[in-house]
């Protein structure tokens, strides 16, 4: 199995470490379009093979596409996080510019693949990569949801003061501080509802602290987080290679699903190694639904931004 992971930042190269320390992959492909970068991080990589223990081949390349020909999963995590002054409008019009340019020589040398979209602002390009490539949509998955998932099973184990391994937790919609939605009816401490252990305003915490977990993090550390992010990536393609049929949310496409169409946005699905296989539906309350539509529509909006490209 071959793995490519375009953008050698903190993210991408945090995600590659992944894959390789768990020998996902007997490849792993990593480029960057700064001279250097992905050269020099994935022979530091190598450098640790003797002393975790793995054996998987890692190569660096600068925008040398023809070196991730015959990627089975290509992670993409390229693009500029937003800077002070800069609109939604100017973020997503460069991003859209380098996402397309992206997937288009990646599907020139693995035509074939999987494609995890980390890049921001994350379901607007895999809205993009969708309509960009014409692939099959269970081809395109962003990764959005599953980071914030795992972020909501943080913030529960601090108020629950218990392991996270022992929640289940999803949060839905988009992956935005406004959009996403953490579902607090279905999580549960091994298979209790944790709203037996926490009170309203508790739980109003745990899904508040949650839906600013990226911006806290921003604020502490002056940048945006990169060790869950890429956890996260990797995550995904563990249960692709591995065809785990693990439960994550995804930004996927949806078709009527969560009654919504012609948009990408975070839902359940199952991960195999064909991509996402199949939309689990939880069968959403009244107010579930209303929040869930409520950040389709913006998330519809941003979407509408590339039409002005």
């Amino acid at each position: 199995m071959k793995v490519t992971v375009v953008g050698a930042g903190a993210v991408g190269a945090t995600c590659a470490d992944n894959i390789a320390r768990k020998e996902l992959v007997e490849e792993l492909v990593l480029l960057d379009i700064k001279a250097g970068l992905a050269e020099g991080k994935a022979q530091d990589m190598m450098q640790t093979t003797t002393l975790l223990g793995f054996d998987t081949k890692i190569t660096g390349s600068t925008n040398d596409y023809s070196k991730t020909a015959g990627s089975d999963v290509v992670v993409i995590t390229s693009g500029i996080p937003r800077k002070p002054g800069m609109t939604r409008e100017e973020l997503i019009g460069t991003n859209a510019g380098i996402v397309k340019g992206v997937c288009e020589s990646l599907l020139k040398y693995s035509p074939n693949t999987i494609i995890i979209v980390i890049s921001n602002p994350m379901d607007t390009m895999t809205y993009l990569t969708l309509t960009a490539t014409r692939i099959p949509k269970n081809r395109i998955i962003g990764m959005g949801g599953t980071l914030d998932s795992a972020r909501f099973k943080y913030q529960l184990s601090q108020h629950l003061n218990c392991s996270p391994a022992d929640l289940n937790a999803v949060v839905i919609g988009g992956h935005g501080d406004t959009t996403m939605i953490p579902l607090m009816r279905f999580a549960t401490w091994n298979s209790v509802p944790v709203t037996k252990f926490l009170n309203e305003e508790q739980q109003m915490k745990v899904a508040g602290d949650t839906m600013v977990g990226g911006a806290t993090l921003t604020k502490l550390i002056g940048t945006s987080a990169w060790y869950a992010p890429g956890a996260a990536g990797a995550a995904l393609v563990e249960s692709i290679v591995r065809d785990e049929k693990k439960l994550f949310t995804c930004c996927v496409s949806l078709d009527g699903e969560y009654g919504q169409r012609d948009i990408c946005l975070g839902v359940p699905v199952v991960i195999g190694k064909s991509g996402w296989e199949k939309i689990i539906d939880f069968g959403l309350n009244a107010a579930e639904q209303a929040e869930f539509d409520k950040s389709a529509n913006a998330v519809r909006s941003m979407n509408d931004v590339l039409k002005t490209l």
